[in-house]
């Protein structure tokens, strides 16, 4: 039996398993779909602490993992599939095989928030995405017009780099102004392929007939108005939704979904914690990740003590 179980290896995830590992638990991390996280989809982290020429997003989660690793920690690629937190010990279901652990910190972050419309499903991967850093230079968005839909950090960084390969990139926003931090906005408005579109939502992306994205469908939402813009690609950056499709129903949670922790990091199950982007809708940063999962971990040591004792 495991004594800690880490679910995701982002930020929080790898932090929870470094501190784990270090206090001799041997915690037992699974990846997930993602492993890494999100934060594996950037290419330039500029804002966490300790890298002053900034530092691609794949490789701080790689040094990441290695450093959580020199100390023991287990990293093992598997979905959690199933989660029975009824009785102690707590068993997983990992890719059909039953795992029991006295302890167990979600860390399962968040995903990309979708548009919801039926051309957005029907176009994924031909020309939609929801990643610029992986996607922006593939040839068939090269000196094409791109569209990025969003108006927070992410959109502006989606932008920024599109720029290095779009002919235009067009920033759709259903607001009058950007919500992104300032530096990003000034950044962002400052470029002179960037064209920002106010006040519209995308209504359909178009051509589902020819299985390929040619434009999208705007409406502005004060005047009514629909308007066509030619594109190549579209850049979906509207917000995350948590990972914890898993425990609704047996963890407290917020309507939309992201987990509510109690006393410090600690959910409403004993032996249940829990860090990062799936209970952070606030702050959602890396290092405030990282520290999250420095502090579940510091709880479920504290908790595993307690019971020992």
């Amino acid at each position: 039996m495991e004594k800690v179980v880490i679910i995701g290896t982002g930020c929080a995830g790898l932090t929870a398993a470094l501190y784990t590992a270090r206090a001799n638990l041997n915690p037992l991390v699974l990846t997930g779909m993602m492993p890494g996280g999100l934060l594996t989809t950037t290419s330039i982290v500029e804002n966490y602490p300790g890298f002053p020429e900034g530092i691609d997003g794949y490789e701080l989660m790689t040094r990441m993992q290695k450093q959580a690793e020199r100390f023991g920690a287990r990293v093992k690629f598997g979905t959690v599939e199933a989660a029975d937190l009824a009785k102690e010990p707590f068993v997983l279901t990992v890719d059909g095989e039953p795992v029991e652990t006295e302890t167990l910190i979600i860390a399962s972050g968040a995903g990309h928030r979708h548009l919801g419309l039926d051309s957005e499903d029907k176009l994924e991967r031909k020309g939609v995405t929801y990643c610029a850093t992986c996607d922006g230079a593939l040839p068939i968005f090269r000196n094409q017009p791109l569209v990025v839909v969003g108006g927070g950090d992410s959109a502006c960084e989606e932008a920024m780099y599109l720029t290095r390969f779009g002919s235009v990139v067009w920033l759709v926003h259903r607001r009058d102004s950007l919500r992104a931090s300032k530096i990003m906005v000034e950044r962002t408005l400052a470029h002179t392929k960037v064209k920002p579109i106010w006040d519209s939502v995308v209504t359909e992306i178009l051509d589902v007939k020819q299985d390929k994205v040619t434009g999208v469908r705007l409406k502005n939402v004060k005047t009514q108005k629909e308007s066509l813009v030619p594109c190549a690609g579209v850049f979906v950056a509207i917000g995350h939704l948590p990972n914890t499709q898993l425990f609704q129903g047996v963890i407290d949670m917020d309507d939309n979904g992201y987990i509510i922790p109690r006393k410090g990091t600690m959910t409403n199950i004993p032996g249940v914690f829990v860090a990062g982007d799936c209970s952070d809708h606030v702050y959602r940063q890396a290092v405030t990740a990282a520290g999250l999962g420095c502090a579940a971990a510091i709880d479920v040591e504290r908790y595993l003590a307690a019971r020992n004792e």
